[in-house]
């Protein structure tokens, strides 16, 4: 089965093929020539998710997915939540965005944070949502070179490494997309 992925992320399309079992062909925006832009202007992260996919899913005449991530740090209001890829601004800078957050964490006890990833499958003219999560602490240095986003600064709980000191294989047995995706697969065999 061919799904097509609403994202242009080289880091989550590498991901994404290294969870997909045999039997499942993903494409990416780049293969279908797709430059347009796609909203994200909801105001929850399961919303962007659906908006994403009901948007590709309109213009396409393929099953197709979406995703958007949301780092959650309880002590900060739970931001930086559905705003985490332009938490310091629209640059959507990655090393700014985890400055900004260890800035606000400076003077917090309380570090622990998660990262929740929703999935919206649209497929025979419907949606489905898949939810992962994974908990873990906000440390105070970036460390890892690996992994996009906030992935430096997030060491997952019963790990020593970050997720940017991880091999993608070892990520992808823990991630919150990781967990989202399966749930996904299992839909997606049970139709299948």
């Amino acid at each position: 089965m061919k799904l097509l992925f609403a994202s242009s992320n080289a880091y989550k399309i590498a991901e994404i093929k290294g969870i997909l079992p045999l039997g499942f062909q993903l494409i990416s925006l780049k293969e279908i020539h797709f430059h347009d832009e796609i909203p994200e202007t909801e105001d929850t992260i399961e919303g962007n998710a659906i908006q994403k996919a009901t948007f590709l899913a309109d213009k396409m005449n393929i099953p197709c997915f979406a995703d958007d991530t949301g780092l959650i740090i309880p002590s900060l209001n739970n931001e930086p939540g559905v705003f985490s890829a332009r938490y310091a601004g629209e640059q959507r800078n990655p090393d700014d965005n985890m400055d900004l957050v260890l800035e606000k964490l400076s003077t917090q006890s309380d570090r622990s944070a998660h990262f929740t990833t929703v999935i919206a499958l649209y497929i025979h003219h419907k949606v489905h949502v898949f939810e992962g999560r994974i908990d873990g602490t906000i440390i105070h240095e970036k460390r890892g070179t690996q992994g996009f986003g906030y992935d430096p600064i997030f060491l997952p709980d019963g790990s020593d490494k970050t997720f940017a000191e991880m091999s993608v294989e070892e990520k992808n047995a823990m991630s919150h997309r990781a967990k989202a995706l399966e749930k996904m697969m299992v839909y997606l065999k049970r139709i299948g």
